[in-house]
C-alpha cells in the first residue's frame, strides 16, 4: 500500500473524530456566535497542560484552553449546543449529561507519531490522543466505562490491561490491518486527564511521556520558546513541529529557516486576533525597522478603498524574514516559489507579464522609504482602480524615470499635461482610426498617471482618481472606523499592514482567486459576518517571526 495514501485514509473513531471536530468548530466558528456584547472569557491556563503527554517529536498539537461552556456566554440561539450533540449523537454519548459534569478548561488533541508501529511496510498508521481535562477524576472513569461498555454491546470486543499502574481498556482486535484503525479506540484517565487515543500504544506512549519527562513536549527547547510567544488570554493555541508536519503530510521540508511555529487565537469584543510565531536558530532580518505610527502615506488613500498594502523598504523585502518564510511555504507545497505565485497569486503575474514588469528589480530596488498601494472598487469596470504612493528619497527619480522608460518601450506615450496647475506625466494608449479615407479619430487610454506632492509620489491608474486625491476633499483610509479599529488591535511597533475591507473587496477577489469562493464556503460563518481582515508583521526578538491576521466582525 502507498503510503502517503495510506496516511489520508487512516480515520480516527467517530467519538474523537466529534470531539476533534468541536474543539475545530470552537476555533473557527467563535466568531460566529460573537454579539455586539463584549467578550468576557476568563483563561485560566495559558500553556496546555496535556503537553506532558505528548512525545517531543510530535508532528502537531492544538487545545483550547477554555472550557466550552464558557462560549455559551456568547452563543445565539443555542448552536452551541446543537453542535456538541449532533457531532456526539452516533456515539451513543449525550454532552450534557455525560461529559459536561466532568470538563474542565481544557480539550487536547495531538497527533503522535507519524507511523504508530513504525513498519512503513505495512503503510503509515498516524496516531492521534485526544486528552480532555477533567475536574471530577471518578465521574471521567465512569464516563470511560460507559464509552467502553456501549462499544462492547454494539459487538467490539474490549481488552483491559495494567499498564505502569494504569487502567487501559482498548477496542481488542489485529491493530496490523489498517481498516481496523479507522474505528477504534483506546482510553484511560491519568493526572485528572480523560486520554482517548487510536490505538493502546498510543496511550502507554503518553504514560511513558508523562513518568520520563524528558520524553515529552515540554522538554523541548524548541517548544519551550515557542510557549514564551502564547498570547495573553488566547483561548486557543496550536503548536506544529515543521520538519515533522512535512513527513507527516509526505512532504520535504525545502528551504528550511523555520523549524516550528505556535498560533494563539485571542478573543475580543470586535473580532478574532490569530498571533502566529515562526522560530528558527538561522539569523533573519525584518524587512524594515519598526513603525510606531501609522505610515504617512495611508494619507492619500481613500476611505472606500477594497485593499491596501503599506509599509517601508521594499529594497529590502527578497532577503527579510517574509522571503524566507514564503519561500519555504511554497518550496515545500509547491515545489519552488514560480509556481506558488502562477497558482496563488495569478493577478500579479498578469500585471507583471502585460507590463513586461520585474517587481523586485523594477520597482522594490527603489523603494526605500515608506510606500502605499491600494485598490478601488471601480462601478464602471470589473479592473479595480489602483494608487501607488511612495515617499520621497535619493533613489526616487531613478525610479520613476525608469518606469516611465519601461511604459515608452511598451509602446505607450509619456507625456505631460496640467491638472488644476498640478504638472502630471500621464502614461497613454494612442490608437487611430479612419472612416470612409475621409476622416480620422484619435483616441487616447491613459493608463496610469503620476505626480509629486508634499512628500510624496503618487501613482493611480487614471486622472480621476488623482484629480479626488489631489482635491483632498475625500476622506482618508485613515478616518475609516473599520482600518482604524483594526490597526488599533495589531501590535505596535509592526512592519506596517496588509488591510482588506471584505464588504467592499470580495467581488473583486472572487473573479481573480477562484479559490477563494471555496476557502469561503468552507469558513462560511466566518465570511458571512467578516467585515475586515489585516495582516501584520510584529517580530521584536532575534530568531523569531512573529505577526498577526485579525478578523474584525459584525
Amino acid at each position: 500500500m502507498n503510503s502517503q495514501q495510506s496516511t489520508k485514509n487512516i480515520k480516527l473513531p467517530f467519538l474523537v473524530a466529534g470531539v476533534i471536530t468541536l474543539l475545530l468548530i470552537g476555533i473557527a466558528g467563535f466568531y460566529w456566535f460573537l454579539g455586539k456584547s463584549p467578550v468576557s472569557i476568563v483563561v485560566r491556563n495559558s500553556q496546555p497542560g496535556a503537553a506532558i503527554f505528548v512525545s517531543k517529536s510530535s508532528p502537531a498539537m492544538v487545545s483550547l484552553l477554555v472550557n466550552p461552556d464558557a462560549l455559551q456566554t456568547i452563543e445565539q440561539k443555542g448552536a452551541f449546543s446543537q453542535v456538541t450533540n449532533s457531532l456526539l449523537a452516533k456515539s451513543n454519548i449525550d454532552y450534557q449529561n455525560d461529559i459536561k459534569p466532568w470538563l474542565s478548561n481544557e480539550i487536547t488533541l495531538a497527533v503522535t507519531t507519524i507511523d504508530i508501529d513504525r513498519d512503513p511496510e505495512n503503510g503509515l498508521q498516524t496516531g492521534y490522543l485526544m486528552a480532555l481535562a477533567t475536574e471530577q477524576p471518578e465521574k471521567s472513569r465512569e464516563f470511560l466505562e460507559l464509552l467502553f461498555s456501549k462499544r462492547a454491546f454494539a459487538g467490539t470486543n474490549l481488552g483491559i490491561e495494567r499498564y505502569k499502574g494504569v487502567k487501559v481498556i482498548y477496542d481488542n482486535f489485529e491493530y496490523s490491518q489498517v481498516e481496523n484503525i479507522q474505528n477504534s479506540l483506546a482510553g484511560a484517565v491519568v493526572n485528572n486527564f480523560v486520554l482517548l487515543g487510536n490505538h493502546p500504544q498510543v496511550i502507554k506512549e503518553a504514560i511513558n511521556n508523562l513518568q520520563a519527562p524528558d520524553l515529552n513536549l515540554i522538554s523541548s527547547l524548541a517548544y519551550q520558546k515557542a510557549t514564551q510567544q502564547i498570547s495573553k488570554n488566547a483561548v486557543a493555541v496550536t503548536f506544529l513541529n515543521l520538519p515533522e508536519v512535512g513527513k507527516w503530510q509526505g512532504l520535504e521540508l525545502a528551504e528550511s529557516t523555520y523549524d516550528s511555529q505556535i498560533l494563539s487565537l485571542v478573543l475580543n469584543s470586535q473580532g478574532l486576533l490569530a498571533e502566529s510565531t515562526f522560530l528558527t536558530n538561522s539569523q533573519v532580518v525584518p524587512p524594515s525597522l519598526p513603525l510606531s505610527q501609522p505610515i504617512g502615506a495611508l494619507h492619500y488613500l481613500p476611505e472606500s478603498t477594497a485593499l491596501a498594502i503599506a509599509g517601508a523598504n521594499l529594497s529590502n523585502l527578497v532577503n527579510s524574514d517574509l522571503a524566507k518564510l514564503w519561500k519555504q511555504g511554497t518550496a515545500t507545497i509547491y515545489g519552488d516559489s514560480k509556481n506558488a505565485i502562477s497558482l496563488l497569486l495569478k493577478p500579479l503575474v498578469e500585471i507583471q507579464q502585460s507590463w513586461g514588469l520585474n517587481f523586485s528589480q523594477d520597482i522594490f530596488s527603489w523603494v526605500v522609504g515608506e510606500y502605499a498601494l491600494a485598490l478601488l472598487p471601480n462601478s464602471e469596470n470589473i479592473i479595480p482602480n489602483w494608487i501607488f504612493v511612495v515617499e520621497k528619497t535619493p533613489q526616487l527619480v531613478a525610479g520613476i524615470a525608469h518606469l516611465d522608460n519601461i511604459a515608452s518601450t511598451r509602446g505607450f506615450n509619456v507625456s505631460s499635461l496640467n491638472l488644476d496647475e498640478q504638472k502630471v506625466l500621464a502614461w497613454t494608449q494612442i490608437t487611430a482610426t479612419s472612416e470612409n479615407n475621409t476622416s480620422i479619430n484619435v483616441d487616447a487610454k491613459i493608463k496610469g498617471v503620476h505626480t509629486t506632492f508634499d512628500n510624496y509620489e503618487i501613482f493611480t491608474s487614471d486622472l480621476k482618481t488623482l484629480t479626488a486625491i489631489l482635491s483632498q476633499k475625500q476622506k482618508s483610509l485613515l478616518k475609516n472606523p473599520k482600518f482604524h479599529n483594526a490597526i488599533t488591535v495589531i501590535p505596535q511597533p509592526n512592519q506596517g499592514y496588509i488591510y482588506l475591507d471584505w464588504e467592499n473587496s470580495q467581488d473583486i477577489f472572487k473573479r481573480q482567486l477562484p479559490l477563494l469562493k471555496f476557502v469561503e464556503v468552507l469558513g462560511k460563518p466566518l465570511f458571512d459576518n467578516l467585515q475586515s481582515l489585516t495582516v501584520s508583521s510584529y517580530s521584536s526578538e532575534p530568531g523569531t517571526l512573529k505577526g498577526g491576521i485579525f478578523f474584525q466582525l459584525h
